[in-house]
């Protein structure tokens, strides 16, 4: 018997602003996607929020018991400045900034991302499909959309005709915005001519001549508009109508309101059930943006190299610090927050070390299935992970009494109290104790050691070569070696 049989999970839907009852659509199974990085520049610590969060989600379902298909995409093409139709690809400016092929940028910044999202300890998706990878799937949605009467060409490019769409659908019913209300509001822009509307998107666009990202499509060569790469990639590997739908909450509209429209017109259904978003994260009380500066990189957090926090904090101490929040409300990260967020995090660290400890009695003073089902409970209302925390620190008082033989317990409460923390801490929240990590770190540094071992040996044997070969393979991995008089030294940047 699988867990979600007797556990009743609700999920917010933004799409109807309540919590409902999940029921998936094939009992047992789970269909998820989530919108992915453009990967034009490293992944910033907010955006790591939405998808350490959608993690969570993963992990519970997994926990209990769903098989879950989860595509997260890696959108590489075709995502213009400000989100709108006019303007340059990020991923084409930036290539064009540092004279690099486009390609260069999206393999240099989607190996970053990994390279992130494995130190925050999230799961790979089961699927990561790229848009530059299902360009045939994108044109053939545009059309059977142009098919059914919702786009047209215009000068090369084609669009959504949004008020055509309206006359039978509801276009503004994720985000609560009004069409009449949008017409009202919108400023004539320049590179609007080709449009019906000004509410029109692209769902292709023309290419420029300097524009190096460019496919052939039966409209001329161009580009895939952002909001289509989603609603090709996500009914690919998840039919037509699925689960769960989610993203950051600045991606409500226009982007996900563009997909439902997109879907309704090509397939004639809804797509999702439950629609997902992820709040936003602050820095010191104000938005996180490159361009103000106030803005940290996960990297910098880890190695303390910047001007916000007073030291280094590991990435399960600063991913304990996300799930201290819920989801869907903002978090604002600052040096005392997180300072206090480690002092948690190594207290339940303790506890589950004093756990392996504990021994069992005849009798048990502690109700251990009632606080285990509180463990459900919270998870269960909308992945509430600051009161599954709460309830995960009630634990630790328990370790601490029975540590201090102020309480009894039995050997089947006891392996039920060990089980419970081990799987909300490790399997659920993802969290990993300082000590895996300090033994990986232990491992590097002999590696290290020994290497440069082999380094002065070959000095010694003037094969200055194979010298200079271990040194730039050191530097090449992020290690820094110096020589002096004392001896070799390295550090890892």
């Amino acid at each position: 018997m699988h867990l979600y049989q007797n556990q009743s999970l609700k999920i917010y839907n933004s799409l109807s602003g309540e919590k409902e009852l999940f029921k998936p659509i094939h009992e047992g199974n789970v269909g998820m996607y989530v919108c992915g990085p453009t990967v034009y520049s490293n992944v910033h610590l907010g955006n790591c929020r939405t998808f350490m969060s959608f993690d969570l989600v993963f992990r519970y379902l997994k926990h209990l018991g769903y098989k879950v298909r989860y595509v997260r995409n890696i959108t590489d093409v075709g995502h213009i400045e400000d989100d709108a139709d006019d303007g340059e690809d990020k991923i084409a400016k930036k290539a064009r900034i540092e004279k690099l092929e486009p390609m260069e940028i999206v393999q240099q910044y989607s190996v970053d991302f990994h390279q992130i999202m494995e130190l925050f300890n999230t799961l790979p998706p089961s699927i990561e499909p790229t848009a530059t990878g299902h360009i045939i799937e994108q044109i053939q949605t545009i059309q059977s959309i142009i098919d059914k009467g919702f786009g047209y060409v215009s000068e090369g490019s084609v669009y959504f005709d949004v008020l055509k769409f309206n006359e039978n659908h509801n276009y503004g019913k994720l985000s609560g915005r009004n069409i009449e209300d949008m017409m009202a509001n919108t400023r004539d822009l320049s590179g609007q001519s080709e449009k019906r509307n000004p509410q029109d998107f692209a769902l292709w666009k023309k290419a420029e001549p300097q524009h190096i990202m460019r496919w052939p499509s039966p409209w001329g060569d161009g580009f895939p508009g952002w909001h289509l790469e989603c609603t090709a990639m996500s009914t690919k590997y998840l039919g037509n109508h699925f689960d769960i739908h989610g993203g950051g909450m600045d991606l409500k509209f226009p982007h996900h309101e563009c997909e439902i429209a997109q879907n309704e017109a090509s397939t004639g259904q809804s797509p999702v059930n439950y629609w997902m978003h992820a709040n936003m994260l602050t820095l010191n009380g104000k938005k996180m943006s490159k361009s103000t500066g106030n803005n940290i990189l996960p990297r910098e957090i880890f190695s303390g190299n910047n001007d916000i926090l007073s030291k280094a904090f590991s990435p399960s101490v600063t991913r304990f610090f996300i799930m201290q929040a819920h989801y869907r409300s903002i978090l604002d990260f600052s040096n005392d927050a997180i300072l206090a967020a480690e002092k948690g995090f190594n207290r339940l660290m303790e506890a589950l070390e004093n756990l392996k400890s504990l021994k069992a009695s005849n009798a048990s003073s502690l109700d251990i299935i009632k606080w285990r089902q509180s463990c459900y409970d919270a998870m269960n209302d909308d992945f509430n992970s600051p009161i599954l925390i709460a309830q995960l620190f009630e634990g630790v008082r328990y370790i601490n009494i029975l540590k201090d033989g102020k309480e009894t317990i039995t050997t089947t409460d006891l392996e039920l109290l060990t089980k419970t923390m081990n799987a909300f801490v490790f399997d659920v929240l993802g969290l990993k104790s300082e000590t895996e990590s300090d033994n990986s770190s232990d491992k590097v540094a002999g590696l290290v050691t020994m290497l440069i071992g082999m380094r002065n040996e070959a000095r010694a044997n003037k094969d200055f070569a194979l010298s200079d070969q271990i040194r730039d393979k050191l530097s090449e991995l992020g290690i820094e070696i110096k020589d002096s008089k004392e001896g070799t030294t390295f550090s890892i940047l």
